[in-house]
């Protein structure tokens, strides 16, 4: 079974007050929508927090079952991420190492999963759930 997940992650400042969001398509289903504040960080670290808890979320709606025969396509417009998490960019601070592990780790649950870089009119809805949040917290 394939999945489509659309993740974002934006702060208001850098670091500023960040937020997460994600839309994932399991077919037969509502697109599951998640949109929600994480506080005063980076935009890198939204950016991979909303990958990593778009991968939990799925794992919670499959109830851990059958996993090993989705194939996950995760869409995102951080072009920086992507290529850190294919190994092409290296990725040199510590904090943002953890993230790529656990990442990578929950990635290998999978029958497959692609990381696909989309331009970022592609990615609206995603970013209207990290807006959303955020403007939630002004």
């Amino acid at each position: 079974m394939k999945i489509e997940i659309y993740t974002d992650g934006g702060s208001r400042g850098n670091p500023g007050k960040s937020a997460i969001g994600y839309i994932i398509h399991i077919s037969n289903q509502e697109p599951i929508r998640h949109g929600e504040y994480i506080g005063i960080t980076t935009n890198n670290v939204a950016e991979y927090t909303a990958i990593l808890n778009s991968l939990q979320r799925v794992k919670q709606e499959l109830n851990g079952k059958n996993l090993d025969k989705l194939d996950i396509e995760l869409k995102l417009d951080s072009e920086l991420a992507q290529k850190q998490l294919l190994g092409i960019y290296k990725v040199k601070q510590d904090h943002l190492k953890l993230f790529v592990k656990s990442i990578l780790d929950i990635s290998t649950e999978f029958k497959s999963i692609q990381f696909i870089h989309i331009r970022r009119e592609l990615n609206k809805e995603a970013d209207k759930m990290v807006n959303i949040a955020l403007n939630n917290q002004l």
